[in-house]
């Protein structure tokens, strides 16, 4: 088999992806501190067409040169915003009519392969803290928890791994209907 060429794969450019439509579905970043899975969040946030990333908290902006290393220009097509606050990111993606989804482990959690996206409806998933993960009080606050299953003995992925495993079921379901 030949690799694909750079023209194979047939990319737009940063105008370009600006105007596609995007699927309704958005990612909340609650206090992620290593610039390296930022950047790589927006760079799984391009290729699954999100609407907008919400970094929150101290979650790190860009422009940032640790961002861009993994972004790799990702968080110029991406659309995103500040709040100093996840709790006001999500209070404002409700009000907005989303369904925002802790990616969390708690009792109540629906595994994400169970999980039913629909057609109609507009989604954002919050993921959390490398360490302490979404914030009981965001989780409290979503209207719905979704965990990856897991069989190893670990208890837990990579936040970034994490993003773009439940970005990808999204997107998967998403965009047959946008």
């Amino acid at each position: 088999m030949e690799k694909k060429t750079i023209f194979d794969l047939n990319r737009c450019d940063i105008a370009g992806f600006k105007s596609m439509p995007k699927l309704p579905l958005r990612l909340v970043l609650d206090n992620i501190r290593s610039l390296n899975n930022i950047g790589s969040m927006f760079r799984t946030s391009d290729a699954f067409l999100v609407e907008r990333i919400h970094l929150c908290g101290i979650t790190a902006t860009p422009p940032s040169v640790e961002i861009h290393k993994t972004a790799l220009g990702a968080e110029d097509s991406v659309d995103w915003s500040y709040h100093a606050t996840t709790m006001d990111a999500v209070e404002e993606l409700r009000r907005e009519g989303y369904t925002v989804c802790a990616l969390e482990q708690v009792k109540e959690s629906i595994p994400l392969d169970e999980y039913e996206v629909r057609p109609d409806a507009k989604y954002a998933i919050v993921v959390g803290h490398e360490v302490d993960g979404v914030d009981p009080q965001v989780v409290n606050a979503c209207q719905a928890a979704i965990e990856i299953p897991q069989m190893g003995t670990k208890h837990s992925l990579n936040v970034a791994v994490s993003a773009g495993l439940a970005l990808w079921t999204f997107f998967s379901a998403l965009r047959r209907y946008h």
